[in-house]
């Protein structure tokens, strides 16, 4: 055990050193490419902006994984290279969207082929929901639809976070980190080192884009890096959900990324209230709001990944101690407190820009967050740009 976790720890600062160098040699080359995030009368930034953060993280997670080679046998290592394999296409995928904007279509699609790959090679997907009073909760064929719109989901929620800095890269460690308490002391486990690795090669692209590095060395995570985050984190919590033995029980999974999940569900629900579009773009994401009444992008980033490590905790016990039915009635009251309080911020703030005679106050320009996947996706750490959504 503790070879094998010196192994996985030395895999890790492969991961770092590989995607430090990834963003030094990224950086200079993003010009050329034009791999930039420009400013504009939207896009309130200082300078053109490098959207090589996600490649850079791709680039560290696969160095680790390339550096363990053969040390970790058996299907678990089958099914991350298949992952990786087919998270290369995407991230592939997601550097030409930044680059030429492809077309929705081409972008759903693709995902698509990459889940359903993953299922036809591993047979791994969401078969089961879990053991309600002794009753398996199976899913049968649906569990393939299912897991295709779980995946591109999760892939869409962080999507969607990826509105200020360091958000979308701190809520996946947040992830990352409620993974590995809930698999201890079954730690290090095949199936989660590639999530792991995922963790690892997080902390250079969130010094720079926080501005640890200073303001010229800033990068944004970019469409690539966000799909990489939900892509590896949705199967790495599908294959410990539904393995035999189980390591992480399916009733646990959404409290991992609860933030994410309970933000996509309460905006959705809000256009859907308003008659519109479920996709169409607007400014009522909760780092919008809560910037809006007056926070800071700095105090904005701390109070919500607080809250996002809070709630695993919040699931855990009550899992432990109350059991499934409790857990799920739980996750389904918090969320509907979740989208309660953000329709109220939404509704005052709306209220106080309509107010007759008043004036309008001028909303923070970096309260813009991601696109959901039918538009054109945001880069990472924009709170100095007013995104069209």
């Amino acid at each position: 055990m503790i070879s094998a976790a010196h192994t996985v720890l030395s895999a890790c600062l492969v991961s770092i050193g590989a995607s430090a160098l990834g963003l030094c040699v990224l950086v200079p080359i993003s010009k050329p490419v034009g791999l930039l995030d420009h400013p504009d009368k939207r896009k309130r930034h200082a300078f053109a902006t490098p959207l090589v953060g996600g490649l850079a993280i791709f680039v560290g997670m696969l160095a680790g994984w390339l550096w363990l080679g053969q040390r970790f046998l058996g299907p678990a290592q089958k099914f991350d290279d298949i992952v990786l394999a087919t998270a290369c296409v995407l991230v592939a995928l997601g550097a030409l969207d930044d680059r030429y904007q492809l077309r929705v279509s081409v972008r759903v699609v693709v995902q698509v082929v990459a889940v359903l790959t993953v299922i036809a090679t591993t047979g791994i997907y969401v078969h089961s929901l879990g053991v309600l009073h002794g009753y398996e909760l199976k899913l049968g064929w649906l569990g393939i639809p299912f897991t295709v719109f779980a995946v591109i989901g999760l892939i869409n929620a962080f999507n969607l976070m990826d509105g200020i800095d360091g958000l979308a890269g701190c809520l996946a460690l947040v992830s990352t980190g409620a993974i590995a308490l809930l698999m201890a002391p079954d730690m290090p486990a095949p199936l989660t080192i590639i999530v792991l690795l995922l963790a690892a090669a997080l902390y250079p692209f969130l010094m720079a884009n926080l501005g640890m590095l200073g303001k010229k060395a800033k990068v944004f995570l970019g469409d690539s890096g966000s799909v990489v985050l939900g892509y590896v984190i949705a199967w790495t919590l599908i294959a410990l959900s539904q393995s035999t033995p189980r390591y992480i029980s399916p009733g646990l999974v959404l409290w991992c990324v609860a933030l994410p999940v309970m933000d996509t569900l309460a905006v959705i629900y809000r256009r859907l209230k308003r008659g519109v579009s479920p996709f169409t773009p607007d400014r009522t994401h909760i780092h919008h709001l809560l910037m809006n009444a007056g926070l800071g992008p700095r105090r904005t980033l701390v109070y919500l990944v607080g809250y996002s490590i809070v709630l695993p905790f919040v699931g855990v016990v009550i899992h432990a101690e109350l059991g499934a039915i409790a857990n799920l009635v739980a996750f389904v009251v918090v969320a509907a407190m979740y989208g309660a309080f953000t329709t109220h911020l939404e509704r005052q703030q709306a209220a106080l820009i309509q107010a007759p005679g008043t004036t309008a106050r001028r909303l923070p320009a970096s309260t813009t967050a991601r696109p959901a996947i039918h538009f054109r996706p945001a880069s990472s750490g924009q709170t100095l740009k007013n995104r069209r959504d």
